[in-house]
């Protein structure tokens, strides 16, 4: 009980040094911001002194510091959910060179505080990569669709109010699945993820032991295995849980019981009662559901399965590369890959409360995070699995979509839940795009399909956005009309696209096409097919 009022009580308060109550500029304001920053940079060098370790002992080299560009770019990419603006780009890069004291920090700082519906908003981005995580994507699935937006919502005020990771799953894992749009919920609500999962207790059992507990148990479903860890009976125990879901029917939809605790095992005539995944009984109270029992005992700080899995999803965001790799569930034939350190990140977390912001903060102040994307030998799948360098990584639609905007100028009008990729909701350039372009897995392992390219090379949105006039991209069309030597032309556009400096080679090839006015003679040409080969580049498509 002690245990866990301390930590919501440091949770609440890591919030508030990462809002407006509390400037996380400057730690002097409030002890409370002085001592939560000092914890976040201890779990960091806590990190790191893991993963140094285990590269000295497999005699990989670690890689440099990334570029103060390459950096500023992947963590507005990462936390901000787009590429930074040109002013953002110029300011932190004077910064650095006249020798600020920890503007990377600052720029850290900045983005976890900023609010939900501005750009760059923390709040915002994580509720496109939780909502990823979480909801089936299921194009066919209308309902799923239709409440997507909802559901997005719901994530969407938790995080701005950096409510407890712990406290967002439990209200998720007790939720009313019957949402008619209202709920008395302010039009917000997680019963997409029952929809989801068509509201069959196996679909439930699977979805969130995998998800929540990093536990996969659902090929244990239909029949046993002698050598699996996991036994068909243990499966439909924990799937005992969502016996009282119904599934959809019509337009209604309504909990047979909030209160069944057992379940027929399908195809035999065995009734198993419910039992949580570690062996133990439930104790059932009178007039608890039997959901609550559930999510009482996944969030409990005492489950080493819930926080693991909470880091595990919250570093592979990151990097690419879950520690659990090469399966999901770690078992003794195949151990976690990088036990030591995703049980030092899981004591953190829990004991901060699942402050997010905490376990956020902590990983982009590692050395880890920031080092530089080059391979430096042939062992380049060691690199990564021991994060000797950055993976490459493969953006979020929706974080691809918002660069491509802010590359581009293009203010989007219909950002907002109503139009979040709904079906339904009008065909809008980001539903459009966000239709084309889904959520990959492995996003270290990022695959561009042939449509997709094609959309890219010669769709109408991004063909309209590479012409050099006023209404179409004020920002190339200054660029490419006003008065100023090519060299200057081709800084503005690296900087406009790649967030960086172009090298000395690319300032000379690019300048000399736009002396020579490209392929037409048209010197605002040449500059729009620079600007459209670097927005069709990889370094543009990918987070590095």
């Amino acid at each position: 009980m002690y245990r866990w009022l301390t930590a919501a009580l440091c949770g609440g308060l890591c919030f508030a040094a990462l809002t407006g109550r509390l400037s996380a500029q400057d730690p002097d304001v409030d002890p409370r911001v002085k001592e939560f920053n000092a914890q976040t940079k201890a779990l960091a060098d806590k990190i790191d002194k893991i993963i140094d370790a285990r590269l000295a002992d497999a005699k990989v080299k670690a890689g440099k510091p990334a570029s103060d560009g390459v950096f500023l770019r992947r963590l507005y990419v990462d936390l901000g959910g787009r590429i930074p603006d040109v002013t953002t780009v110029q300011d932190f890069l004077d910064k650095s060179t006249q020798g600020h004291p920890n503007p990377r920090e600052e720029e850290i700082d900045k983005l976890l505080a900023m609010p939900s519906g501005k750009k760059y908003s923390y709040a915002d981005n994580f509720a496109n990569y939780f909502r990823s995580l979480m909801l089936t994507e299921n194009a066919n699935n209308f309902q799923v669709q239709q409440l997507r937006p909802s559901f997005e919502g719901w994530l969407r005020q938790r995080l701005q109010g950096n409510v407890g990771y712990d406290k967002i799953v439990h209200e998720l894992l007790t939720a009313n699945a019957n949402f008619n749009g209202g709920g008395g919920m302010g039009n917000v609500s997680p019963a997409a993820f029952y929809f989801g999962n068509e509201n069959k207790a196996e679909n439930l059992a699977g979805a969130t032991s995998r998800i929540f507990l990093g536990v996969k148990i659902e090929c244990a479903q239909c029949h046993p295995h002698p050598f699996a860890k996991w036994k068909q009976q243990q499966f439909w125990e924990y799937a005992a849980f969502f016996a009282g879901m119904q599934q959809f029917n019509g337009r209604q939809q309504q909990p047979i019981s909030q209160f069944l605790r057992e379940i027929k095992i399908p195809d035999t005539e065995k009734v198993v009662k419910a039992r949580f995944l570690d062996g133990k009984e439930p104790a059932f109270k009178d007039g608890v559901p039997t959901r609550n029992t559930l999510a009482d005992w996944i969030t409990a700080p005492e489950n080493p399965y819930f926080a693991r899995a909470a880091v595990d999803h919250i570093w592979s965001y990151f990097f690419g590369v879950s520690l659990l790799e090469p399966i999901l569930e770690p078992n003794d034939d195949s151990p976690p890959a990088h036990p030591e350190l995703l049980d030092a990140m899981a004591r953190e977390f829990a004991s901060q409360g699942y402050n997010l912001k905490f376990l956020v903060r902590a990983i982009v102040l590692t050395k880890a995070y920031q080092r530089e994307s080059v391979a430096m030998s042939p062992k380049t799948k060691e690199e990564v699995q021991l994060f000797a360098r950055m993976p490459v990584r493969g953006m979020t639609p929706e974080q691809f979509f918002d660069s491509v905007c802010e590359a581009t100028g293009y203010e989007d009008q219909t950002v907002g839940p109503q139009f979040n990729n709904n079906p339904f909701g009008p065909q809008t350039p980001r539903a459009v795009f966000l239709n084309k372009f889904t959520t990959q897995d492995k996003r270290s392992e990022t695959q561009t399909s042939i449509l997709q390219a094609l959309y890219l090379m010669n769709g109408k949105f991004v063909a309209d956005r590479c012409k050099p006039t006023r209404d179409s991209n004020e920002s190339l069309f200054t660029i490419a009309t006003t008065e100023q030597k090519s060299q200057e032309r081709v800084l503005s556009l690296y900087r406009l696209v790649l967030s960086r400096e172009p090298t000395a080679a690319e300032t000379k090839r690019f300048a000399e096409y736009i002396d020579r006015g490209g392929a037409t003679g048209d010197t605002a040409q040449a500059v729009a097919d620079v600007y459209w080969v670097l927005l069709n580049s990889a370094e543009f498509v990918l987070n590095r």
